[in-house]
């Protein structure tokens, strides 16, 4: 899943955000945002809808399916 970590972090870094002000937009933990930006850990279908909606992109995107 590094694809997903990789996209994630730039979206992250484009909206200017620290991983603790998306963690709390999201209401996950900054830990987890961190785990899955170096790819040690994967994430649930519930968790990545979650995040494409927030950043207004498809979860293909996230996952490098696509690339727009």
């Amino acid at each position: 899943m590094k694809i997903f970590g990789e996209r994630l972090k730039e979206l992250r870094q484009d909206k200017g955000m620290s991983k603790l002000a998306m963690a709390k937009a999201l209401e996950i933990s900054d830990a987890a945002i961190g785990r899955w930006e170096r790819g040690e850990r994967t994430i649930n279908a519930e968790l990545l809808i979650k995040i494409a909606d927030y950043f207004d992109v498809t979860v293909d995107y996230l996952l490098g399916r696509v690339d727009d």
